[in-house]
């Protein structure tokens, strides 16, 4: 299980969640203060406002918080889903849910991450079900 602590020294907390997912590690900051998980990558708690925080990588299971169809023309791509899904371990991040039609993501699906790349970046998404 990898930990990353961010420093003043080092680099920024996007820069650390960036390369760790470039390396196929879904991680996400922790504060060493409350221990509570958050997302997107920051300096300081959003709970409790401390500035230690610690990169734990997850298993990447979560639950559809809440879920919206963009609507787009099929010469666009078609409908697109949105999602903000709630880890496990905690945090909560928007992605999008593959692996369904858009209007089928329903809130509290169960769904795992995957890492893509897309442009010649990694990103995350989401695939319905549970990781073995």
């Amino acid at each position: 299980m990898m930990e990353i602590k961010v420093t003043a020294t080092g680099p920024g907390p996007e820069r650390l969640w960036r390369e760790a997912l470039a390396a196929g590690r879904l991680t996400l900051p922790f504060c060493d203060a409350c221990g509570r998980a958050h997302f997107f990558p920051r300096v300081l708690c959003p709970h409790c406002g401390a500035g230690d925080i610690t990169f734990r990588e997850v298993s990447g299971r979560g639950t559809v918080h809440s879920t919206t169809v963009l609507r787009r023309k099929p010469a666009e791509g078609g409908d697109l889903n949105i999602a903000l899904v709630d880890f496990a371990e905690g945090g909560r991040m928007m992605s999008r849910v593959d692996g369904l039609p858009p209007a089928e993501v329903r809130i509290g699906l169960a769904v795992t991450a995957r890492i893509l790349v897309e442009d010649g970046a990694p990103i995350v998404v989401f695939v319905p079900g549970e990781a073995a």
